[in-house]
């Protein structure tokens, strides 16, 4: 039923950005386009195209793995060529240019639309604008903002605008988004802009911005609509979601009918066909608290030859726990495990998730869990919805401004006391059944919310601007990615003394950084790749180099 729902959603974006690509007198930005109401409503529909949407990637994180390979950002090479910045700011400015002549002309002309229609939909096309000029001061600071055509002498010498600036344009979109824009759709138009969406995505900029206020004024409003829930099942949030979620306030849609998805052969183990180089890092791993709500070198209840043991359950369903069935086997990276059992036939079959038995197995031992769905079978490709925020992101950014507001009561245990109930299954009253978070020192608090943030949102594209905004990526993007031994050494240093998995606890720091450098040092660990931060640029992104080509009157940002 979810699938049918939001195919119509693709089937009208995709016939929609046919026709304005096949027709230039029918494109979104063209004068002669809007003349109705289903004209205008197609060149909406453009602008929820895939490529305008998205979170940050994991990879430019230290929560990822990928063998020996570094991005850019991990390898602080970032420099104004860079295709991802270029991509960013090209799509997104595509997306302001088409969504500010929608607004023009709904604002100006007399079309065909009715009055609570038009108004929807200048809701809509302002809380896309808001979307775009948000992700571009967020990662570029100050850009260039314009509501308005602009043409070809100006071009060539428009200026940056400060970010504060257009932060204040962005929170007028997304008020009159908020205010015009109905709480739910029909089924069969599931994705489009909500008043909740703008509520979330408003207090997710102000929170990139430290606007503390903003961001507990906009999360109260959203907690109290009563819209929205936690669903009570973590790991199943992230497969093929029930239609029935309250959890997801914005998503994006896809379908293999239309060629929407993505490649999964990288996450996937290699006995299940996959190609094991996307992975967890030992970072993330070791970020899990254990079940007293104690970090791993804390708790007693830590042992470092069964570390999925005693754990947040949120671990198990984010990162596949050795000796389980995954996607037909049995997982065990064990290098003494030359076979294991395919699950459906009850046979054994050759281990190729084992070092031992192939070099390209996972280089850590680690593969992802969240968001991988056993039902996708062998054609290898996942187009399940991508989550953009949910109701989890709300009440932790709600607990956090409060946090830093020095504005500490029980509603800040709650808010993440509620998050952290739910991966125990638990209700947020059933003390007895999860650690509860009970401290009210705004210090302890602070890395509390901090560890649970990385523990709930891991592979979601969230932490990359929480450590850009912590100021953390300095620290945790210029420590090594850690990995098995190559296969003898493993085999004398760690199997034969029985030391198998860590070799022992590594120590966790005030920020809930483990620190594997002593296990290293001593030669128990292999150092995979090392990454590295440049602080005195990357904390924002180069202006591409095409863009200043055009125009010298747009200064780049400093150190590129």
């Amino acid at each position: 039923m979810k699938k049918y729902a939001y195919t119509i959603i693709l089937l009208a974006i995709t016939v929609g950005c046919t026709d304005l690509d096949m027709n230039p007198l029918a494109s979104a930005s063209s004068e002669n386009w809007y003349k109705n109401s289903e004209q205008v409503k197609m060149s909406i529909n453009d602008l929820y195209k895939n490529a305008f949407w998205g979170n940050d990637s994991p990879s430019w994180t230290d929560d990822w793995m990928r063998r020996e390979e570094l991005t850019p950002i991990t390898s602080a090479t970032v420099n104004s060529e860079w295709g991802t910045a270029e991509a960013l700011w090209k799509n997104s400015y595509k997306a302001i240019a088409r969504a500010n002549t929608v607004i023009n002309k709904l604002s100006s002309d007399k079309l065909n639309v009715d009055e609570g229609t038009t108004q929807r939909y200048l809701g809509e096309a302002k809380f896309i604008r808001a979307y775009q000029y948000a992700k571009l001061i967020s990662h570029f600071g100050n850009v260039i903002y314009y509501t308005n055509k602009i043409n070809l002498d100006d071009s060539y010498s428009v200026v940056r605008t400060n970010k504060e600036e257009i932060l204040q344009k962005i929170y007028e979109d997304y008020d009159f988004a908020i205010l015009n824009l109905p709480e739910k759709y029909s089924d069969s138009e599931l994705s489009r802009a909500t008043k909740g969406a703008a509520l979330a995505f408003k207090a997710r900029i102000a929170l990139y911005s430290e606007d503390w206020e903003t961001v507990k004024e906009t999360t109260k409003r959203i907690m109290e609509s009563g819209n929205y829930s936690l669903y009570p099942d973590f790991g199943e949030l992230f497969l093929i979601s029930p239609i029935e979620n309250d959890e997801i306030i914005y998503s994006i849609p896809r379908s293999e009918e239309f060629g929407v998805y993505s490649g999964v052969r990288w996450y996937l183990p290699r006995n299940a066909g996959g190609w094991a180089g996307n992975n967890p890092s030992w970072d993330l791993f070791a970020s899990f608290l254990c079940t007293d709500g104690l970090p791993i070198d804390e708790s007693p209840l830590f042992d470092p030859s069964k570390p999925f043991e005693n754990r947040d359950p949120r671990l198990s369903e984010t990162i596949v726990p050795f000796g389980t069935s995954w996607l037909g086997y049995i997982y065990t990276p064990h290098p003494d495990s030359m076979k294991v059992l395919e699950v459906n036939s009850g046979e054994y079959v050759t281990n190729n998730d084992s070092r031992a038995v192939n070099q390209y197995s996972s280089f850590n031992g680690l593969v992802w869990k969240k968001g991988i769905d056993e039902s996708w079978g062998g054609d290898y490709k996942d187009d399940s919805d991508i989550i953009l925020i949910r109701y989890a992101d709300v009440l932790l950014m709600y607990a956090e401004a409060k946090i830093e507001l020095g504005d500490i009561d029980q509603s800040v245990l709650d808010a993440i006391n509620k998050v952290r109930a739910r991966a125990y299954g638990a209700s947020l009253s059933s003390k007895a059944d999860y650690p509860t978070v009970k401290a009210k020192d705004k210090e302890k608090l602070r890395k509390i919310l901090r560890i649970e943030r990385r523990m709930e949102f891991s592979r979601e594209g969230l932490r990359y601007m929480d450590i850009i905004r912590w100021k953390l990526a300095e620290k945790v993007l210029n420590k090594p990615n850690y990995g098995l031994l190559n296969i003898d050494n493993l085999q004398e240093k760690i199997i034969n003394p029985g030391l198998w998995f860590f070799p022992y606890t590594p120590e966790i720091d005030k920020d809930g950084i483990a620190d594997f450098s002593k296990m290293a040092d001593e030669g128990l660990i292999k150092k995979v790749t090392d990454r590295k931060f440049d602080a005195s640029k990357q904390y924002l992104w180069p202006i591409p180099a095409s863009e200043i080509l055009i125009n010298d009157a747009i200064k780049q940002n400093p150190g590129y």
